[in-house]
């Protein structure tokens, strides 16, 4: 018995038409809503905002709750930088010859990287205060200790005749030599770093201040050993 059906075209035409028909009843029936009227975008602005205002005022509070930088802070910086990149030369310049004791070249690397890393902290700690990162070489130095002198004759530096010694010298004079200039040297540091200490306006130069006191004062100590002859190699 043969039962008639439709062909394949009849019933695609038939599926279009009833797809059709879906379509328009759902555009008939969703109300598509701006998005600031669609409840869940809403929602989703309330809350980045209020995480926004949040972090900003955390932000604000902290600057506000982080005392300005005195006279002292900006000065000590931008003095103590110079300071510090003479005893990085000196350092470099003892670490580069040949035959010299071996502990004292020890503390000489000590010196050099560390006094590296205190020039990078402190400049950048003037970048954050907005002020030059050194100080002008016009100017007298130590006028915020209230002793202002030239720059190069600030506690502790090395004239240009002790320079240059240390360049000529070689064996166990360069030792000898390296060892007391630098001595007086973190003398000098120490003098201009406990006021800082204590007069700075802010936490971030009081505590390095404070930290350089405690660390140039254990280096001298390393130093004396080596003139008492305390030390070998």
């Amino acid at each position: 018995m043969r039962t008639d059906q439709p062909d394949q075209d009849q019933l695609d035409a038939t599926n279009v038409d009833v797809d059709d028909d879906i379509d328009d009843d759902i555009d008939d029936d969703v109300v598509v809503l701006p998005w600031y009227r669609n409840p869940w975008n809403m929602l989703a602005l309330v809350i980045a905002v209020l995480a926004l205002g949040t972090t900003g005022g955390f932000v604000i509070g902290e600057r506000n709750a982080t005392p300005d930088p005195n006279s002292v802070d900006v000065g000590f910086l931008q003095d103590m930088r110079a300071h510090h990149e003479q005893a990085v030369e000196m350092s470099l310049e003892f670490i580069a010859k040949t035959g010299t004791n071996g502990t004292v070249s020890t503390i000489a690397d000590e010196i050099a990287f560390g006094q590296s890393i205190d020039i990078g902290r402190m400049i950048q700690l003037l970048r954050d205060y907005g002020k030059p990162e050194a100080a002008d070489i016009s100017l007298p130095a130590m006028g915020w200790m209230g002793a202002p002198v030239p720059i190069d004759r600030m506690p502790g530096l090395a004239t240009d005749a002790d320079l240059q010694n240390l360049r000529l010298a070689t064996g166990s004079a360069a030792d000898q030599l390296f060892v007391k200039l630098m001595i007086t040297h973190h003398e000098g540091g120490i003098h201009m770093a406990e006021y800082a200490a204590a007069h700075a306006n802010t936490s971030e130069v009081k505590a390095m201040a404070a930290s350089m006191v405690t660390g140039q004062q254990s280096e001298i100590v390393e130093l004396q050993n080596f003139l008492a002859g305390k030390t070998t190699s």
